[in-house]
This record gives C-alpha cells, sequence and structure tokens, in this order.
C-alpha cells in the first residue's frame, strides 16, 4: 500500500445561501421597518448588499426575490398586499431573510470515486474520475460535494480546478404516490399503526402529494394532539418530502454543486454516500449513490440516480432490510436481481437481492466481527468492484479505542453470499500523522476503483481531510486467495 501525499481539506470559503428565518414577530417588525424606508432609501441599501456580495453567488437578485416570497402570506397576513411592494422592497426584505453558509467548514472527507462518463481527449493510461466528498460545516450539517480529476499511467491524480461559485439546485417534488408502499415505509420507520391509519384510510390507493400533507396540517391544527402523536404525524412529512427531483444550471462546473438537505428527512445531513456505476442487461449505464438521511430522530437509508450529474432522483429504500446504514450497491445485476451490500444490525455486513431498486428484503449475513481490528463491527467501504477472481469488497472494521481501519474481502463472482478471500490484517490504518482529526484514528472509504491494475483507494482522514493511496491489484487478489488457503488449513 502506498499513500500519496495529495490532501483534500476543508475550504471555509465555499458558501452557500441559505434561507434565513428569524421568528414570525422578530420578521414582522422588520418588514415593518424596511416599509417605512423611502424608495431611494431601498434602493441604497440594496445595492450596498449587492456590492458587497458580489461574485460570491450567482443571481443574488433572483435568491433575494425568492427568500421573501417565503414571507409572502405572513405580509398579507399583516394588512399590506404582497402584490403591490416593489421589486427592491421584495429583495431587500429577502436580503435580510438570507444567510451564507460555509459547507466545508468543519471537514471533507468520506470520499467516493468512479470513473468519470466522458473519457474523451486522454493520454494512454489516462482516466477520467469523479470524487464525491462528504461535506460538513456549522452544526456538524453534511452534505455531497463533487471533484473531478484525471488518473495518470502512474497513478498521480491531478484534480481539475475547483471554481468559485457554489449552486444549489432546483427542488421539484413527487407529485402522486402509492399508498400501499408509503404505507410499509412509514411501518418501516416505526411509526405507530393507529396513527397510519387514521391518516392513510381516508385517502385513495394513489394519493397526492398535497393530499397527505393537508390531512396532517388539520390534526396538527387541533389543540389535543400530543406529543407522540405530534412526532409522528411530523415523521410522516418528512417521508413525502424525500421523494424529489434535482435539477443544476447547465453552465455549471460540477465542483460548483452541492447536493444540500433538501427534505425534513434530511434536515441534520446526508451522509456517506456511495457512487457507482451501474450497468443493466442492455449495457445501459445510470449512475447511482446510496446515502443516509438524519434528522435528528430518524434514519432514513435513500437512493440517488443521475445519468449527466446534472439531473438527480431522490427516493428512499424501503423493505424490511432498509434499516440502519452502509449500503451500497453492485454494479450490475447477479443472476438476473439488484444486490446490495447492507450492515443492517449495526455491526454485521450482509447482502441482499432485489427485483426492484428500492425495495430490500430478506438480508443474509456474510460477514461479522472476527480479528481483534474489527471485533467492535464490520461493514462496506463503498461498492464491490469486479475482478475476475471475485468480487473485491473494501470494509471497515472498529477495534479497541473506536479505531477505525480498512479491510479486504473476495466474494465469489456467481454467488456472492460466498466469502472467498479475506484478509486477516487491515489493508490501510491510520499512521501516526493521520490520527488526529475531527474524530480521531480513523480512516473511512466510501469506494474506490482499479486502474492500471492497481486499486485506487480514496479515503478519509480522521473525518477531517481526505487523500488516497494505491496497492497492486494482483498482489491484493494473491494476498486474498491465499487467505482462503490458510483458512481452510487452520
Amino acid at each position: 500500500m502506498q499513500r500519496k501525499k495529495l490532501k483534500f481539506t476543508p475550504d471555509a470559503k465555499r458558501v452557500v445561501t441559505r434561507f434565513f428565518n428569524n421568528g414570525e414577530e422578530r420578521t414582522k417588525q422588520l418588514i415593518l421597518r424596511i416599509l417605512e424606508f423611502s424608495g431611494e432609501k431601498v434602493e441604497e441599501e440594496l445595492a450596498k448588499t449587492l456590492h458587497e456580495f458580489k461574485g460570491r453567488h450567482r443571481n443574488l437578485k433572483k435568491i433575494f426575490k425568492f427568500h421573501c416570497g417565503q414571507f409572502e402570506a405572513l405580509i398579507n397576513h399583516m394588512g399590506v398586499d404582497y402584490d403591490q411592494l416593489s421589486e427592491n422592497q421584495k429583495m431587500l426584505i429577502g436580503s435580510y431573510s438570507t444567510m451564507e453558509y460555509s459547507i466545508e467548514s468543519a471537514a471533507l472527507f468520506n470520499p467516493s470515486m468512479i470513473e468519470d462518463l466522458d473519457q474523451s481527449f486522454l493520454k494512454e493510461g489516462e482516466k477520467r474520475v469523479i470524487i464525491s466528498f462528504r461535506a460538513t460545516g456549522e452544526g456538524h450539517l453534511s452534505s455531497i460535494v463533487f471533484r473531478r480529476a484525471i488518473l495518470d499511467k502512474d497513478n498521480n491524480l491531478n484534480v481539475l480546478q475547483v471554481k468559485n461559485h457554489i449552486d444549489l439546485p432546483e427542488v421539484v417534488y413527487k407529485v402522486s404516490y402509492d399508498k400501499q408502499r408509503f404505507v410499509e415505509k412509514m411501518q418501516e420507520i416505526k411509526i405507530p399503526d393507529n396513527y397510519i391509519s387514521e391518516i392513510m384510510d381516508p385517502l385513495p390507493d394513489r394519493f397526492e402529494y398535497y393530499d397527505l400533507k393537508n390531512a396532517v396540517h388539520k390534526l396538527l391544527e387541533a389543540n389535543n394532539v400530543d406529543e407522540p402523536k405530534k412526532m409522528a404525524l411530523h415523521e410522516m412529512t418528512w417521508l413525502v418530502d424525500s421523494y424529489y427531483d434535482l435539477k443544476f444550471n447547465e453552465e455549471s462546473d460540477i465542483s460548483e454543486r452541492v447536493i444540500f438537505p433538501n427534505s425534513p428527512a434530511e434536515s441534520r445531513g446526508i451522509e456517506d454516500a456511495r457512487f457507482v456505476r451501474f450497468q443493466d442487461e442492455d449495457r445501459e449505464e445510470t449512475i447511482y449513490a446510496t446515502y443516509t438521511a438524519f434528522n435528528g430522530h430518524t434514519i432514513i437509508p435513500k437512493l440517488l440516480s443521475t445519468h449527466d450529474f446534472l439531473n438527480f432522483r431522490i427516493m428512499p429504500i424501503h423493505g424490511n432490510a432498509a434499516q440502519n446504514k452502509n449500503f451500497a450497491m453492485f454494479p450490475r445485476k447477479i443472476n438476473g436481481k439488484y444486490a446490495m451490500l447492507a450492515r443492517v444490525d449495526g455491526y454485521n455486513n450482509y447482502i441482499i437481492f432485489s427485483d426492484r431498486i428500492t425495495l430490500w428484503n430478506d438480508p443474509i449475513k456474510i460477514q461479522e466481527p472476527k480479528f481483534a481490528w474489527d471485533l467492535t463491527q464490520i461493514g462496506n467501504c463503498g461498492s464491490p468492484i469486479y475482478t475476475k477472481d471475485g468480487w473485491l469488497i473494501l470494509t471497515h472494521g472498529v477495534g479497541p479505542m473506536r479505531r477505525y481501519c480498512i479491510g479486504a474481502s473476495l466474494l465469489d463472482l456467481e454467488d456472492p453470499t460466498k466469502v472467498i478471500g479475506r484478509l486477516k490484517e487491515p489493508l490501510l490504518s491510520p499512521s501516526k500523522e493521520e490520527r488526529e482529526g475531527y474524530v480521531p484514528n480513523v480512516v473511512y472509504s466510501c469506494g474506490g476503483l482499479i486502474h492500471n491494475d492497481y486499486l485506487i483507494l480514496p479515503y478519509a482522514v480522521s473525518d477531517y481531510s481526505s487523500s488516497y493511496a494505491t496497492i497492486k491489484l494482483s498482489e491484493l487478489l494473491k494476498a486474498l486467495k491465499e487467505s482462503l488457503k490458510l483458512q481452510l488449513t487452520s
């Protein structure tokens, strides 16, 4: 294993705009003060703000107007006709309802690397790749960011220029839902059946987004709603908002796009996306990623899909195996079925097969903690990688002092429930230089790839920064096959 010197470190200058709500009463007072300004004063103060933040964001005027629009009902309720406000008044109100958020101020870690869809205009032995990271800012709020890079023939990673702006996408929520599947997902996240029945029984077999939102809203307005019921109703709205599409500006560079928490189910972050280039039976390719949505109370495993890194579809994963974290898809079907690795119970490694990409039932345990370095738990470090000798899976193991190491195993190509090789010692452990960080003593990955007969392994350094390492694939496979022989003879 050769550690490379390249480091990906968080950059606090990378900021996005977020809607800022200072509370109803304060917002009312703010609006009244702005409405006392003369037209010249409004124009002057708006010009100052636009000048001060010029170059930091695209379309600031559009952002300000959109954020002001979030208070349209409040403004009308105050007895002010929202439609009669001038454009400058709306933008100035919106400027006070906008804040910058530094998406990488705390950490840039848990990388996942896949081969780029575009491999044109490269020299012999080169490969263009896309690397995703878990970016973390104030309050440990996580999002997904990207870098594009080129691996040369000697496995040196040349990262393309990171552009200045960061763009949030347009969010489009799903319109209609299948009632039975939605009920099943509510049961999986432990919403009590009596609350489910009260909301869902009156709805048709295929219901509309606002049917459920309005039904929940009516119950929440009732004075007799106790806390457990209120929590259950909030969870229903979190779930219905978990289905959505993202559309980025075509003029943006991939390094300028961030997938930020967009639904209440993700309000506390988007964690550890594992990207994979999936090829179906017709050789059509789709980029998928599995990640964990967290709202501070409930974990929901979710699936992201894209064909161009401009347009993304987001859906929850459901089924009796859709529990906990650590989902990672195989890059192709196995015997006609989708396949997924997962850490369903929190400490063992499982495999799941399915006819539907969002429905996962009946997990099969394939690995459990075995060695001193992974005795607490074992899970995957990204999607399985195809080799002629078997499916190469990178694993994470947790040992003494909650030290995370990365190991490797080999699964049978035709029957990946069979483990045909597993390293006794870690492939990568935190070095002396890597053990300090936001979470000490951790190395972790969300997926690598093979290039020029080398495993390219991007990894996080103590939940703060990221780097990568390389290892000769033939040597790794030889060690894995020899490990099986030793296990059989011991």
